[in-house]
């Protein structure tokens, strides 16, 4: 997340003080990505330093308040026009987890899988009821509140992630599950010294589970406008 280009975006609209841009910028992403005025002042400081704000005098109450510079223009036009690079994806902790829990010693990973599922179903229904929030207030104001569409927005991102993430826990059983009968059909592999990592096989009774995501995802899917 840019938080240094959300600022910028925001000083476009005109000058504006530290606390007052991290209400807005909560208010624009419906508090998705909280941010504290320590976080906002450290990046007022770098664009500050890199030429692309300057403070511009105060406000009634002494608030020192920022102005986006043409250099800082420029780099805004460049980041709305240059796609998000996914060259070098952000590191993923789910991903990294189940990787780690390949294997790992005492850990069953169908438990792993499932706690999860658990939890990225519940997070795409509590989604779902806030777009329906997000859709009456847009319904509601029009197109004159630009904060209520942008954080409807917001939440139809995490939506789609939400489910892609529940398709690709399914998909990970899945997988598992395959990997343990080609195990089982090669026979019993030679005993070894010492304790062993957990099995391929500690998923062959994941089968099922699947059913159970498709369900709260029917759930979710009712609540959809």
């Amino acid at each position: 997340m840019s938080i240094r280009h959300g600022l910028l975006a925001l000083l476009e609209r005109g000058p504006r003080y530290g606390s007052q841009l991290r209400t807005e910028f909560e208010s624009r992403t419906g508090s998705t990505w909280p941010l504290n005025v320590g976080q906002v002042y450290t990046t007022l400081s770098r664009l500050e330093r890199d030429g692309m704000v300057v403070q511009d005098g105060e406000d009634e109450a002494g608030h020192p308040l920022y102005a986006i510079t043409d250099s800082g223009r420029v780099e805004l036009r460049s980041w709305f026009e240059h796609p998000v690079d996914r060259t070098s994806p952000a590191r993923d902790e789910l991903a990294i987890k189940l990787a780690m829990a390949v294997g790992a010693p005492g850990v069953d990973i169908r438990d792993v899988i499932q706690s999860q599922r658990r939890h990225t179903v519940k997070a795409m229904q509590d989604y779902t009821r806030l777009k329906a929030q997000a859709l009456t207030a847009v319904e509601k104001n029009g197109d004159r509140e630009r904060d209520d569409i942008a954080w409807l927005l917001v939440l139809e991102q995490l939506i789609f992630q939400t489910e892609a993430e529940a398709r690709w826990l399914d998909h990970c059983e899945s997988r598992l599950i395959r990997l343990s009968s080609t195990a089982q059909a090669a026979g019993p592999e030679p005993a070894s010294p010492g304790p062993e990592p957990a099995s391929p096989g500690a998923v062959a009774g994941a089968a099922g589970t699947g059913a159970r995501a498709a369900a709260g995802t029917e759930e979710t899917a009712r609540h959809r406008p």
